[in-house]
């Protein structure tokens, strides 16, 4: 069942608190619109009615891969449910975990760590998408379709990430990469990887075993990024 409120200020910060409350493993909640929603890097998530702006928990367990890697899960769990709107050609996996549609964002995915459970944060531009922002953005409704209704799209995508996470869990975290990087940009796809302690430009070469960016610079080095933000050049 997901839970549902009219208007919050995250999703992500009363998840956390659900957490806390004890709250079990597969407990989503959604709201209609956010007044406070966040992104990566503490960015604002404008958060108008009509989209997708909802949270889920995973309560971790020994033998689980890295909680980290769950932002790969969502990532294919997503891509798998936007198929259903749009051909898979149209859609690409940016590392980590943006979803691109016709080479825009469409979404976005927030983790954040409570004791012994992971946050997952899931926004998605249904019927509206932010014009000012630093990438192209687009939506379902900009791409001249019908925008589902958040509530009926919820229900799928909770489908669809339980059913990755049961393989993520049960077969391991290399099932999820073989997706992830069948959904990515294809291999020597020139990235830009910005960080704290600066940028990195070069050449898609996959993941690692464990989900990081393998980037080979100019001078023929493959270098693993754990976090930033990475740009299609």
């Amino acid at each position: 069942m997901i839970r549902h409120v009219a208007t919050t200020a995250s999703t992500n910060d009363d998840m956390a608190a659900l957490a806390r409350e004890g709250a079990p493993e597969g407990t989503w909640l959604r709201a209609d619109a956010q007044a406070g929603g966040r992104g990566r890097q503490g960015r604002s998530w404008v958060s108008p009615p009509g989209n997708l702006y909802a949270s889920t928990l995973v309560r971790r367990m020994a033998g689980d891969p890295a909680a980290p890697s769950l932002a790969l899960v969502a990532a294919v769990a997503l891509d798998a449910l936007l198929q259903g709107w749009l051909s898979p050609d149209r859609l690409m996996i940016k590392w980590p975990n943006d979803l691109l549609a016709d080479g825009a964002k469409i979404s976005g995915i927030l983790l954040e760590g409570v004791d012994d459970a992971v946050v997952v944060g899931i926004g998605v531009n249904l019927a509206h998408h932010p014009k000012e922002i630093d990438r192209p953005a687009t939506s379902l409704a900009a791409l001249g379709l019908s925008a589902p209704d958040p509530g009926d799209f919820a229900e799928e995508l909770a489908a669809s990430f339980a059913a990755w996470l049961a393989r993520w869990r049960g077969e391991g975290l290399g099932v999820v990469l073989a997706r992830w990087q069948a959904r990515a940009h294809p291999r020597g796809t020139a990235l830009s990887a910005r960080a704290a302690d600066g940028a990195l430009d070069g050449l898609y070469e996959g993941l690692d075993g464990h989900g990081a960016l393998r980037l080979k610079t100019s001078d023929g080095q493959v270098h693993l990024v754990h976090a930033g933000d990475v740009f299609l050049l």
